[in-house]
């Protein structure tokens, strides 16, 4: 695997939540700068053998925003 994409959402408590695409993976956070070393470390748990990991993670990181009509 060259590359490993993760959908990074702000959670309704506070934080962020990152979930992996194509793979079991969720990791949480208080803040961007946690969430990129907690998906490290989560993604060196999920992998046994260092040759298997992603040499590249993407975060695509979504932000919902509310409009309201007046």
């Amino acid at each position: 695997m060259i590359e490993m994409i993760f959908m990074v959402e702000e959670d309704i408590e506070g934080g962020f939540v990152a979930k992996a695409i194509n793979q079991s993976i969720i990791t949480q956070a208080d803040s961007i700068g946690e969430l990129k070393q907690n998906i490290l470390d989560a993604v060196d748990c999920h992998f046994d053998d260092p040759a298997e990991r992603p040499k590249i993670i993407k975060l695509h990181i979504v932000r919902e925003e509310v409009i309201k009509y007046a």
